[in-house]
């Protein structure tokens, strides 16, 4: 039976899930670009390489903006949690040998304690942002039941790949876990909040566009 489930998530359901992602993320940026063109017909013309690149490049280096400096736990734990989250995936050994076993390709991995700290990083990150949410008003107020739906589709990967990773009892359960949830939180990404991750690079250079070159200021 756990054999069987293995083969369907471990085959079918990959090429499922990065198909949902890759179609839905080109739909979700191509609609979002006819919209805010329909929507406002400046766009476009607002649009400036260069004031939008300075502001993606102050806004993805720490305590690059005023905000960032005013909220120093946060922003070291948001920075931590991000950059784990995105490279763990990527360059974990287990990864690399699978992509290397299916294409011939293959990559720089980490060493399994730095892999492990850096997994161990996004559970303490995903612990963090739980406890904000419950006990911060102003981020309880704009919290319902699908963020945390979200925190623990985050969490659930890293979670169930650490114990999986670490052979302790329930080691084949954890690992279908691991790869289900894995699927699923890609899967996710186009059509939840996790979108953000595909429009940071055109919101934000919008509005350093409109910054910079109409209001003649910085965005940060």
């Amino acid at each position: 039976m756990m054999h069987d489930i293995y083969y369907i998530v471990s085959g079918p359901m990959v090429w499922i899930s990065m198909v949902l992602f890759a179609a839905g993320s080109l739909y979700r940026v191509f609609s979002m670009g006819l919209l805010a063109a329909k929507k406002d017909h400046v766009v476009i013309s607002y649009m400036n390489i260069r004031y939008a690149l300075r502001s993606i490049l102050h806004w993805i280096i720490p305590y690059a903006s005023i905000s960032m400096r005013r909220r120093p736990v946060m922003t070291a734990v948001a920075f931590s949690f991000h950059i784990c989250l995105i490279l763990t995936p990527i360059f974990l050994l287990a990864h690399v040998l699978l992509i290397k076993e299916s294409w011939n390709i293959s990559w720089w991995y980490l060493p399994d304690r730095i892999a492990d700290a850096m997994t161990l990083t996004v559970i303490a990150g995903c612990i963090f942002f739980l406890i904000r949410r419950a006990i911060r008003p102003e981020v309880r107020y704009l919290t319902d039941a699908s963020d945390y739906f979200l925190l623990a589709l985050v969490a659930a990967p890293f979670a169930s790949g650490f114990w999986a990773a670490q052979h302790w009892p329930g080691y084949n359960l954890a690992l279908v876990i691991h790869i289900l949830s894995g699927e699923v939180l890609l899967a996710s990404i186009p059509f939840t909040r996790f979108s953000h991750m595909l429009f940071f690079p055109f919101t934000r250079g919008y509005m350093g566009s409109e910054f910079g070159g109409v209001r003649k200021a910085k965005d940060w």
